[in-house]
């Protein structure tokens, strides 16, 4: 059975945020990250043969961060289509299953704020920043985490 780390939990907004084809979600970000203390709206589209597809997430507020793209899209192996990947670089069991429900889609998400995977970046620029320059990643995540949290 799957537990969901202790911690902050992501937070769904009223059924009046909540589309046919989407739900609007605030991300919490725990303990120890650079984002820490964010609360980040994202939205999860899910397609119409959703489960047997995953969905996508895109966030709505800013997020500089190596696995998420200048538009807000998530990149996740999770988040990723089932099956081998062209590339090499995932494992099949690494990405889309249909017993993923929005749960461990989310606890995914949030683990991937916490630790940013600079190996395969979506945003090149965040994830040599860094590499390159911790205390330059920092100062501007807090920045998007401060805006998160009067955007609250």
């Amino acid at each position: 059975m799957f537990r969901a780390p202790p911690g902050p939990r992501p937070r769904h907004h009223p059924p009046r945020a909540r589309t046919h084809d989407g739900a609007h979600a605030t991300t919490p970000t725990p303990p120890p990250s650079c984002s820490e203390g964010g609360f980040f709206n994202a939205i999860l589209t899910f397609p119409p043969d959703y489960p047997q597809s995953p969905p996508s997430c895109r966030f709505t507020s800013q997020v500089w961060h190596p696995n998420v793209y200048k538009d807000g899209r998530v990149c996740i192996s999770i988040l990723h289509t089932a099956g081998d990947d062209p590339h090499g670089y995932e494992a099949a069991s690494e990405r889309w299953s249909p017993v993923h429900t929005v749960e461990t889609i989310m606890v995914s998400i949030i683990s991937m704020l916490s630790s940013p995977n600079d190996e395969s970046p979506a945003n090149v620029d965040a994830a040599k920043e860094w590499r390159e320059d911790r205390d330059g990643f920092k100062k501007r995540v807090g920045r998007c985490v401060r805006r998160s949290q009067e955007d609250m």
